[in-house]
């Protein structure tokens, strides 16, 4: 992975970027407490399958304004977004706000900020609706019946497909990546 720093004001990230030069592009958001490498093997999988990664290293003080900026800074107009944990929060809040700039969104361990959780609350009733083929990833940390409440908010295609783990990244690496290849498909 080659490391690139994107400096915006007084913050700066650092994005690990990878594989094939590819019009295809997968942008990937880690869970707060993950490490620099969560998505290394994740990946691995996706080059073999001629897509370009540009995994942030930590998502911390990142918002979806900061998402589509980091974005521009590295010429992707156009991407196929994956998250897990805190992630996919923020990339269900790009994806709702951020119209035309990406292909796909797939997700793990939380459905739409604005669909009620696991325990019924809803973390931010704000987030309006994607508009692009999704895929709800439900665990063991996100039971189905709880993804699916997402359904309402996707204006496209929408699935969730049930994994038994507690860790998609550590512990089905191989079927987050098959997930974000078929959503890279245009057919």
């Amino acid at each position: 992975m080659n490391p690139r720093r994107i400096a915006m004001g007084d913050r700066a990230w650092t994005v690990r970027i990878d594989g094939p030069r590819s019009p295809h592009s997968v942008f990937l958001l880690p869970a707060s407490d993950d490490s620099a490498d969560v998505y290394d093997p994740v990946c691995a999988r996706l080059h073999t399958s001629d897509l370009g990664t540009f995994a942030m290293e930590s998502i911390t003080g990142l918002g979806p304004a900061d998402v589509t900026a980091i974005l521009d800074e590295l010429g992707l107009s156009w991407v196929n977004l994956a998250g897990r944990g805190a992630g996919a929060e923020l990339a269900w809040q790009a994806c709702a706000r951020g119209f035309g700039r990406f292909q796909s969104l797939v997700v793990a361990d939380r459905g739409h900020p604005a669909a009620p959780g696991v325990d019924g609350s809803v973390l931010d009733a704000s987030t309006g609706p994607v508009e692009v083929p999704t895929t709800v990833l439900a665990t063991k940390n996100l039971p189905r019946s709880v993804a699916e409440g997402s359904a309402r908010f996707v204006y496209g295609e929408f699935r969730v497909v049930e994994v038994d783990v507690a860790d998609v990244a550590t512990e089905a690496e191989h079927e987050l990546a098959t997930e974000i290849v078929l959503r890279t498909s245009l057919w």
